[in-house]
């Protein structure tokens, strides 16, 4: 396949208070052998025809599996699931407070193949534009924004701002998108999926700045086709392939170009092989898409040379 740079991944518990703390420990396995998302890669992330009818009945199995994999996030976890794959370079992305660009630069100190974006911790940070320059001069390569579980709707002013304010580094800007949930019961009040996915909304957003790349995060989940509707018409409006099946990044590509479709994994959440392997069948043995998909789209966008 080449070198190949996965657009869209974990380190540290997003979930948790404290989950920087997850990043370093050692010998950490998921707690559950086979789980839902399990079964969904064995598919390659194929929906069928009942899968929306039946997800709020499995829902709370999704949410379990979720869990069970965040909490496998470590650095030495991160460098296992690179091993006999082509990724050279995996972007993680922060959830202040839960995990911070300062964990994830350190972690980058110790494995050049971590890619650290930055984020903004609402509830506590007013001063956006110096603490984003201050991040992209350590090493920041992007900004990353989750409505759901920052409780910020893609048009609240917070994010309005930390976009503006972000702006002149001319990186990207990964925008959470699709509806989902990753807490249940007591501790539902972490997050408001009324946000998550609201693509309508994140449409405003990125007609607002239309000189800021942004890359819609798993390219809306199983709303993959109102983000086509929506946001493919923009030129400034990337996707990952996260949780997509073959036949819906074929899709991706015809709406966005082969030039605005990244691959990704999630990692923790999915797998690496399970997401390459979904590209590769989407470009049907043809070379230089999957490059450009898997590696060339990422590198420009990162400036990686």
């Amino acid at each position: 396949m080449g070198r190949v740079i996965d657009m869209h991944s974990h380190m540290g518990n997003i979930l948790i208070d404290n989950g920087d703390n997850l990043i370093d420990k050692k010998k950490i396995s998921k707690k559950i052998l086979f789980d839902m998302i399990s079964f969904w890669e064995l598919l390659s992330y194929r929906r069928f025809g009942v899968f929306n009818a039946i997800y709020p009945l499995i829902k709370p199995l999704a949410i379990h599996a979720a869990r069970a994999r965040a909490s496998t996030a470590t650095l030495e976890n991160f460098q296992d699931s690179l091993e006999d794959t082509d990724i050279v370079g995996s972007v993680c992305l922060p959830i202040p407070p839960y995990v911070t660009f300062e964990a994830l630069r350190d972690a980058a100190g110790k494995d050049d193949r971590v890619i650290p974006f930055t984020g903004i911790d609402f509830n506590a940070e007013k001063d956006f534009e110096g603490i984003l320059k201050s991040d992209v001069k350590d090493g920041a390569m992007g900004l990353k924004l989750h409505p759901n579980i920052q409780k910020r709707s893609y048009t609240s002013s917070d994010f309005f701002n930390a976009v503006e304010s972000f702006a002149p580094s001319t990186l990207p800007v990964l925008i959470h998108v699709g509806s989902s949930s990753y807490y249940a019961r007591k501790e539902r009040h972490r997050e408001n999926p009324a946000f998550g996915g609201d693509i309508t909304s994140a449409e405003k957003l990125v007609k607002a700045f239309p000189g800021v790349r942004f890359i819609a995060g798993h390219a809306g989940l199983y709303e993959v086709n109102k983000v086509i509707q929506t946001l493919g018409k923009h030129k400034n409006v990337s996707v990952d392939t996260s949780f997509q099946s073959p036949g819906y990044i074929q899709k991706l590509i015809k709406s966005f170009g082969p030039d605005r479709v990244l691959f990704g994994s999630d990692w923790p959440f999915g797998t690496r092989r399970s997401a390459l392997k979904a590209v590769k069948a989407a470009c049907r043995g043809d070379g230089s898409l999957e490059k450009r998909i898997t590696y060339e789209n990422a590198a420009e966008l990162l400036k990686i040379q």
